[in-house]
């Protein structure tokens, strides 16, 4: 076997897919007589610097000797590869042998590659060290991402599935002709088994990209045969090929676990328990913000303005809650994807009501308590009163549509607490 890792040919103004460079990578290996066993779509570290529009790093298995491989990744990578834009710095990496025998260096170098960051010396060297070939563009930064695509298949064993389907290369660029009502159709006759194909809340099309490129759409979920179904039954424009992608999507891959709030680092994700700490705030543009903290450190989380009516159930959380977030870290802020709310304050503090008035007290003075303004009645401070909840025990996420490729949403597999999924 021999794996051809490929990565950040595409570009945010320009379009392009590394996606499409793996599927036309994969058809001519096929066409040349040659079996392609899968192709790999893995999602790297999203809070790195330099990544990519979806930094997405693509493998492809495949029995063709490496030699040949490397030749025909070549030649479609420097046909393809939008090496126009500055930010696009194409990699390319083959390795011989089966994709689940690389050496244990080359996974942890996957593994590390959606959780941490890499310098490309560290990957050039690793590549050099097992003997890969490699090649890059302008300057090949996206051989890190080739290399943690060969490593990818022995790190990760959590793999869902994505069917894309590709546009006629005349169509690139102008409006997708996608009937809205057939995919909202087509998305509740397969739910569970494909998610995120819709936003029902925002009734949005989540499968449909906006950006200029080859991708009609892309059905994503964890029946390979339901993600087929799904794109056969939109209604839209002509396709000039489509692929099933295996994928590390909607796994929670990016997230490592944290002990406590002050082992927390930028440009990487966690999974931490802490305690709310502030009352929600929402600020201009519609961002909530709230402090979490566990006697380590205290950390503010936000839900941005795009995540749309998650931030209701940011708003909804109380001083005391026990939650567990789900986020990367910016600038020590960290961006929440979903929390579980562990538990709950059930009382608040209120200003006391006099037992024969019925009248709310007022303040006695600083550190003296309240009395009642008509009958002199003395109560030593606050009193204990019953909280009216609306948001219950259990997991929350950000809906369909604010959704990162890699986070695993509430729909897929068992959790740890009762679940709200979004649709």
């Amino acid at each position: 076997m021999t794996t051809v890792g490929i990565d950040d040919t595409d570009s945010r103004a320009r379009g392009m897919c590394t996606t499409y460079v793996a599927h036309r990578v994969a058809e001519r290996l096929a066409d040349d007589g040659h079996d392609v066993a899968r192709v790999l779509l893995v999602r790297l570290n999203p809070a790195v610097e330099h990544k990519t529009r979806g930094n997405a790093a693509l493998a492809v298995h495949t029995d063709a000797p490496v030699d040949s491989a490397f030749a025909v990744a070549e030649e479609i990578v420097e046909d393809a590869a939008e090496v126009g834009d500055d930010r696009t710095n194409p990699g390319l990496v083959v390795a011989p042998g089966d994709p689940d025998a690389v050496p244990e260096s080359v996974a942890a170098f996957a593994r590390d590659a959606v959780r941490d960051h890499h310098a490309l010396a560290d990957a050039t060297a690793l590549a050099e060290s097992a003997g890969y070939r490699a090649a890059g563009w302008k300057n090949g930064r996206g051989r890190i991402g080739a290399l943690a695509a060969v490593g990818a298949w022995r790190a990760f064993s959590g793999w869902t599935y994505e069917h894309i389907s590709y546009r006629e290369e005349s169509r690139w660029g102008t409006a997708r002709d996608v009937d809205h009502e057939s995919v909202f159709a087509a998305a509740d006759a397969a739910y569970p088994d494909a998610w995120d194909t819709v936003d029902r809340g925002e009734d949005e099309t989540v499968c449909v990209p906006h950006t200029p490129g080859p991708i009609l759409h892309g059905i994503r979920g964890d029946d390979p045969a339901a993600c087929r179904a799904v794109a056969a039954a939109i209604d839209a424009e002509p396709t000039a090929g489509a692929r099933l992608f295996v994928t590390n999507q909607g796994t929670d891959a990016h997230l490592r676990d944290a002990d406590a709030l002050a082992a927390l680092r930028d440009g990487r994700a966690y999974r931490v328990t802490g305690t709310v700490a502030s009352t929600p705030e929402t600020r201009r543009g519609g961002h909530v913000f709230v402090d979490i903290a566990d006697g380590t450190a205290t950390v503010a989380c936000a839900a941005f303005e795009p995540t749309k009516r998650f931030r209701d159930r940011v708003r909804a959380l109380r001083e005391g809650d026990v939650v567990t977030v789900c986020g990367e870290v910016s600038e020590g802020t960290l961006k929440l994807e979903k929390f579980a709310l562990r538990e709950r304050v059930t009382t608040e503090l209120v200003t006391p009501t006099c037992p024969d008035c019925e009248r709310t007290m007022e303040s006695a003075g600083a550190d003296q308590g309240y009395r009642c303004r008509d009958c002199g009645t003395r109560a030593d401070g606050k009193t204990a009163a019953p909280l009216d909840r609306t948001l219950s025990l259990g997991w929350y996420e950000v809906p369909p549509c604010a959704r990162r490729h890699v986070a695993r949403p509430l729909v897929r597999g068992t959790w740890d607490a009762p679940t709200h999924p979004e649709r």
